[in-house]
């Protein structure tokens, strides 16, 4: 049975604090996970901790991962080893330049192989309902840019 959307609604909360582009964050729960952001010295940082936009492709590579288990448990099938490649495409004039327009990405594309032992109208569904449940996914897709997803299926290693 499926859960009805708001009756689950769990909060995620971030505190950042900071200087210049260099911030210090802490993830709200029980876990309080302290990370840090900066920029390329071009943004004015120096680059010495992850620009918030890695942050936002790295999210959208373990949101990938954890919606696709959540899913593959519900299809009953099993996902092993994962590699992700994703790559934004940024064009920097209204960020760095002022420019009018988006400043979002113009591109993002997400290739991922998974080790898996669906079959392939299994992995299909793998693919979609992850892609549909993704929360991050979802805000990339939501926000008007050119989203390509492309997703390979690699044969789960028998254990020994």
């Amino acid at each position: 049975m499926a859960i009805a959307p708001k009756e689950t609604v769990v909060p995620f909360a971030v505190h950042g604090e900071g200087t210049g582009v260099f911030q210090t964050l802490t993830a709200g729960g029980e876990g309080g996970h302290v990370f840090t952001a900066d920029a390329y010295p071009a943004f004015g940082g120096k680059d010495s901790a992850p620009s918030p936009l890695f942050y936002a492709l790295g999210a959208l590579t373990s949101c990938n991962q954890v919606t696709a288990s959540l899913v593959a448990k519900d299809l009953g099938i099993s996902l092993g080893q994962w590699t992700f490649d994703i790559v934004g495409d940024l064009d920097t004039a209204v960020l760095v330049g002022g420019a009018q327009g988006n400043a979002n990405f113009d591109k993002v594309e997400v290739r991922a192989t998974v080790e898996t032992d669906a079959s392939p109208e299994q992995f299909d569904t793998l693919v979609s309902e992850t892609e549909r449940r993704c929360p991050v996914t979802q805000l990339f897709q939501r926000s008007g840019l050119e989203f390509v997803n492309t997703w390979s299926r690699a044969e789960l290693p028998a254990h020994v």
